[in-house]
Order: structure tokens, then sequence, then C-alpha cells
């Protein structure tokens, strides 16, 4: 619970734009089976229902509210803080941690309502993390429908497992002495990861706003590419300012791990010609180059996971940057 990669638990890492419909159902499978938090809450509500009917109507209204708000914010291109919702999505477990403690005292329409509240809040922020993927324009409902079954089934998956871990502890304890137990344990964990993820979002402002490099910075990726079905490589490396970025190829070879360089047009003839020079040599290799007329800095570089940002043209800082990326794994 405490260390940064735990306390995260529904950080989704890689790039989606390549993906296929069938391909995001996985997605979402893996990120409810390491979404530790969410199932925490699920099994709060399992264990405070206390029947089954009861149960699967609190978990019905969960899953509406993510569903609802994961559909809803990713086709308007609404964003949040995910880290704050991690937050909330932990303090969750202390609500149902707190209410299992004290007893519903058969106020069940409020407590449902309570869920429902936090279903709204998980959707729109797991929206933000998979828009992070960058999506393509093209099937995009049917990605998002695709990517929110495998969420239910993830979830499907873990329930069946709390039920399997329930019954192996009421054969070592009755259930009534293990129910406060375990009301206890929910709300001290979700206060531990709220407080860890709330230290680490104030510590390590830093990296999100950028790290230096040369004359850029180096910050997390928030950029999107539309990626359509029939999307390939690029026909060349190096697009000249007075030519169209192919866009849809460009959002393709971003999930192949390579780098994008977008410079805008006015850029000067020097500068473009060491720009042009360095992505068709064979040190740009994975290197694609086009113009942005619409970007208000002379050069910005992209990978599936950062973004360089150059307010003055510095291309030892792109190199750099290129370099940082090639030699990391995930760009395989």
């Amino acid at each position: 619970m405490v260390s940064p990669a735990t306390a995260w638990a529904h950080g989704i890492g890689g790039s989606a734009a390549d993906k296929t419909v069938w391909e995001f159902i996985p997605l979402g499978i893996e990120h409810m089976l390491l979404g530790w938090d969410h199932l925490l809450f699920i099994a709060g509500i399992v264990l405070l229902a206390g029947e089954w009917r009861r149960a699967a109507k609190l978990i019905s209204v969960f899953v509406a509210g993510h569903s609802t708000t994961l559909i809803i914010a990713t086709l308007a291109g609404w964003q949040v803080n995910a880290t704050a919702v991690d937050v909330v999505i932990a303090l969750s477990l202390v609500f149902v941690g707190v209410v299992g403690w004290f007893g519903p005292r058969d106020r069940w329409r409020l407590f449902g309502a309570g869920v429902l509240i936090f279903g709204l809040i998980h959707g729109v922020g797991l929206s933000t993390r998979l828009q992070d993927l960058g999506l393509p324009e093209e099937g995009l409902l049917a990605r998002v429908i695709a990517f929110n079954v495998g969420v239910e089934i993830g979830q499907l998956l873990g329930i069946l497992v709390m039920l399997l871990i329930g019954k192996a502890v009421t054969r070592l304890a009755a259930a009534s002495n293990a129910r406060r137990p375990a009301y206890a344990a929910l709300a001290v964990t979700g206060l531990i990861a709220a407080s860890v993820l709330s230290v680490l979002a104030v510590t390590a402002p830093e990296e999100d706003r950028g790290t230096a490099l040369g004359a850029c910075t180096v910050a997390a990726r928030t950029e999107t590419f539309p990626n359509a079905a029939d999307a390939g490589h690029p026909e060349k490396d190096f697009y000249e300012t007075t030519e169209a970025t192919p866009s849809d190829d460009f959002g393709h070879v971003l999930g192949d791990g390579f780098v994008i360089v977008q410079y805008q047009p006015s850029l000067p003839a020097v500068e473009l010609d060491q720009l042009r020079a360095y992505v068709i040599s064979p040190e740009g290799t994975r290197i694609v180059g086009g113009p942005a007329p619409d970007q208000k800095q002379p050069v910005r570089a992209l990978t599936a996971f950062e973004t360089l940002t150059c307010e003055s043209f510095d291309l030892a800082a792109l190199r750099q940057f290129s370099d940082n990326w090639f030699n990391d794994p995930r760009s395989q």
C-alpha cells in the first residue's frame, strides 16, 4: 500500500492507438485485476450487503455509475486529475469500512447513493487514463464499450476469487467475528493509500510540470493522435512545410515505438535543414517528422509515454530525448 507503483492502482501503460476493438477487452480485464482498490471496494460491498440479492443490486449501481461516465467522458474528451480520483477511490474504502463498522441501520438507499457517486467518479478517472493512451477517432465508441466489457469481466473474476477466500476465512473464524476486523482493515487501508497518494502528488509536481532537457522540457504525454483502421507507416520519414502531416499514420507508428517530431512551418531554413537531416539520417531510424501549423512551440517530439517541448530549437535535446527513448525497453 505504501509503494508508489502499488498505490496507483489504476495506471494503464503503453499505447492503444493501434489496438483493435477486441484488444480493448483484455486491456479492461488487466486494468481491473490490477485495481486492488476497486476490488476491495467491491469486497466491502459484498460483505456489508450480507446477502446476494442486495449485493447484486449495489454492485449493479456501481457498474452503472462508472460505465456511464467512462463512455460519456471518453466520447466528450473530458479529462480530470487521475491521481485525485485515485485518492477518492481509496477513500471509498474508508466509507465502506466506517459504514460496516457502525452498521448501515437499514439505510440502504443512502448507502446505494454513495456507491453510485463513487462509481461516477471512478468512471471519469478511468476515462482520463484511457484517453492518455491515444485513442483512435474511428470506432471509438466500440473500443470504449469493449474496454468496459473487459472491466466487468475482470470484476466478475475478482468476485469469484473473493468468494473462495471468504469460504476459507469463515472456516477458520465465525463470520460474525471476522466482519468487524475486515471493516477496520478496509478503513485503515483506504486511509493509508489516500495519504500516500496525496503525499506523492505533492512531492512529485516537478516531474508532472516537466523535466528540463537543454532548452526543452520533458513531461508525460497528453496529446492524442487519430488512428484510422487503414492507417500504417508513413510513406516517408520527413514531410516538408508545404505538405500535410499524415496524422493517422503518425498515430499508428507512435504505438510501434517511434518518435514523432512536429515543427512549426515557419521554422528558419537553417534549423529546418538540420532537423530534416537528423530525421532522415541513419541515426533517425524510427523517427518521423512533419509540420504542425497550429503548434506554438518551434519543435515538439512525442513517444508513447512522454512529450519533449522546445521553446527554442535545440537539436541536441531532441537527439538526447530520442536516444533515451530507444534505450528504454518499452520502445521495443
